[in-house]
């Protein structure tokens, strides 16, 4: 009996080891499917990116008083747009002649330094907010200059350059330093300081200033 009654005990173990052990794979199998990206596909990676960048896009251009595009920070979005803008602000050689507009470096290097300045100095004022959050950030509202650029170019393009059509480019440049200003503070008002928003403010001003001047200067 006291033979049986040891069986009985170590085969129910043996049954609790095995719905322990059940569960866990269970378990596993759920962390795999909801966190896990090591054995996704490429091809889900891919578009599971390419989704969070249109979501980050089309936030901008709809912005609201919410920081979602805060919360999963990336780069890939200012660098399509900001390698868009260097491509069509390059300046043209003509008989080895420069035409006066910024190289393509140049631009690189204005984007992202400006971004850079005014990431540290919304830092040093105590902004709640990371640096790359705020690069990223800063990089995507330049979606509605890259539009006005867009616009710009589709007017050089079609019409001979003139006051009226100067006029219209400086409208459109005008019309995307408003949008992406008023975008970027909507995204980053929340983290900054109440006294010192204008202070933060302030340069990010001039940083899109900047880039629209550009724009709007652009003749080529």
């Amino acid at each position: 009996m006291d033979f049986d009654n040891e069986r009985i005990d170590i085969s129910d173990d043996l049954s609790g080891s095995m719905t322990i052990s059940g569960g866990s794979k269970r378990l596993r199998g759920m962390k795999g499917t909801d966190f896990d990206t090591l054995d996704e596909p490429i091809k889900e990676t891919i578009l599971r990116d390419v989704r969070a960048v249109y979501t980050k896009f089309k936030n901008v251009l709809h912005p609201q008083r919410k920081n979602n595009i805060l919360k999963e920070w990336d780069l890939w979005g200012p660098l399509v747009l900001c390698t868009f803008m260097a491509t069509i602000l390059q300046s043209s050689s003509e008989n080895g002649e420069n035409d006066g507009g910024p190289e393509f470096a140049e631009v690189f290097v204005i984007v992202w330094l400006g971004a850079i300045v005014v990431t540290i100095n919304s830092k040093l004022l105590g902004g709640q907010i990371s640096f790359f959050q705020s690069v990223c950030v800063l990089g995507y509202c330049l979606t509605p200059l890259g539009l006005s650029l867009l616009v710009c170019k589709i007017l050089l393009i079609l019409f001979s350059q003139s006051t009226f059509i100067f006029l219209l480019r400086l409208l459109a440049s005008g019309a995307g330093f408003a949008w992406a200003t008023y975008a970027s503070v909507i995204f980053m008002e929340n983290s900054q300081p109440p006294k010192r928003k204008a202070l933060a403010i302030y340069p990010m001003f001039l940083f899109y200033f900047i880039i629209s001047w550009l724009v709007a200067s652009h003749t080529h």
